[in-house]
């Protein structure tokens, strides 16, 4: 094997490349309990046999030990019949179908914003569950479909002149800037130049927190939804309770995170590293990332960093397709980066399933390494729960020797990561650990020292 020998120094890296150096000033907008925490997304549809609301309270305590910190449900109101999906085609609109009770539908086309899907369970069981997450020091997060609804929802029969037309005069689904379909067509898409039906949204969101008492907002393709309408209900909700706003969009338009959201989406992060798997891109994309997206929304805001979700799962692949062998160094990435970490349902025991977007399929928990994948997010989980680790605290990032990252995490060089993102199989490089510093997680250091393709170290300086 042909080796790239590199030895590390500590206190000064020599031959650095594309250096990024962060110190993140604290800001009022972010609450204490977000500075350090992990989000977890919930797929409540898959989750248990059940699907149901109380059969998931029964895995509380597993995410508590897992060590998550907010959890996001994705929506949890009633889906719409009328022109209901399965597999990408309109479903039969009969309840008597015997397919009916497998095919769900779109859990983004909403029928009722302010009732629970009664395939869920109830409103008061929800209420329940959000003040049992709080009783175990956790946030609830609830998923929100601002930009449309179902074709059944009764806004459509109510307020006809709150939805989009098109120019035969019909209510239409989403349309993109260049005037086609989305293909969403199991939803209707909203007018937002409509005042009543602004505030009427409003009044939704509000009702959750008011009935519910739930922390904040997952808003689902925010950037469709106009930012002063974000802004208004950003500061009326935030007048009921401190609620965390994070937007299903990338850091793409200033304006939208000028006041509105304290995160946004970490996408283009999440192509770099699948792009960086595949040998399509190098280490220093990574830098660059980071520059970029500070120099548009600044340091007040932050990215949710992932390697999947609910729709990477879906639509694009399981993380063992898209990232193969790099996916624990991937994993330690988006922890160690800037930002929170996201943790989709099962990605804690290795998922490697597509769940079905519209059908009822539910996560097999029973798998026979589960435990160790659960103890390696639940270790990541647990360093991100360091001071260090913080939206807030100073970060470098660097890269050194080939393709070799090295992130710098808290004030006085307290946490180092070193990352090995070369796509050949040939690079291994060579790393010293100097005798003040103590191992804390590593994967692929051979016998000589070495750290291996996608391998990882992560070390803490001692306290003299």
């Amino acid at each position: 094997m042909k080796k790239i020998i590199f030895f590390l120094l500590i206190i000064s890296a020599c031959n650095s490349s594309k250096e990024t150096n962060h110190e993140i000033h604290s800001d009022e907008a972010i609450n204490s309990w977000l500075n350090q925490a992990t989000i977890y997304e919930v797929n409540l549809r898959q989750y248990t046999s059940e699907g149901t609301i109380s059969s998931f309270k029964n895995r509380l305590p597993q995410l508590k030990e897992l060590g998550v910190d907010i959890l996001w449900f994705m929506p949890i109101q009633p889906i719409g019949i009328k022109n209901r999906k399965a597999k990408g085609d309109t479903f039969v609109e009969d309840l008597s179908n015997p397919d009916y009770d497998k095919y769900w539908g779109s859990p983004y086309s909403v029928s009722d914003y302010k009732k629970v899907n009664p395939r869920y369970g109830t409103l008061s069981e929800f209420r329940e569950l959000v003040d049992l997450c709080h009783q175990l020091d956790m946030k609830v997060v609830l998923d929100w479909v601002a930009n449309h609804t179902a074709w059944d929802n009764p806004w459509i029969e109510e307020h006809p002149e709150w939805y989009t037309y098109d120019s035969t005069g019909k209510i239409t689904d989403p349309i993109g800037e260049d005037g086609k379909s989305w293909g969403w067509t199991d939803v209707a898409d909203l007018n937002y130049g409509n005042t009543h039906m602004r505030n009427a949204m409003i009044d939704a969101m509000s009702f959750w927190i008011d009935e519910c008492d739930i922390d904040g907002f997952r808003c689902d393709v925010a950037m469709e939804v106009p930012v002063d309408f974000w802004n208004d209900a950003s500061k009326h909700l935030k007048q009921i309770k401190p609620v965390f706003m994070l937007a299903e969009s990338e850091a793409h338009k200033p304006k939208m995170f000028d006041s509105a959201f304290d995160a946004y989406y970490g996408w283009e992060m999440h192509h770099v590293f699948n792009q960086i798997y595949a040998g399509e891109l190098s280490a220093s994309e990574i830098i660059h990332v980071m520059n970029e997206k500070d120099s548009i929304c600044g340091d007040h805001v932050f990215p949710m960093n992932f390697i999947t979700n609910h729709d990477e799962n879906s639509w694009n692949g399981t993380i063992k397709e898209r990232l193969g062998e790099s996916w624990k160094a991937m994993a330690v990435l988006s922890y160690s980066l800037r930002g929170m970490p996201l943790i989709y349902s099962g990605q804690e025991i290795g998922l490697d399933h597509r769940l079905s977007f519209f059908e009822k399929d539910s996560i097999n928990w029973n798998r026979s390494n589960g435990n160790d994948y659960f103890n390696f997010y639940k270790g990541l989980n647990e360093l991100k729960q360091q001071k260090a680790f913080s939206v807030n605290s100073p970060i470098t990032c660097e890269i050194i020797g080939e393709n070799l990252v090295q992130i710098i995490r808290g004030d006085k060089s307290k946490y180092q990561i070193l990352i090995n993102l070369n796509s050949s199989n040939s690079m291994a490089q060579k790393i010293i650990i100097p005798e003040n510093y103590e191992l804390l997680m590593q994967n692929g250091i051979n016998e000589n020292n070495e750290l291996e393709q996608w391998g990882y170290v992560i070390f803490k300086e001692r306290k003299n």
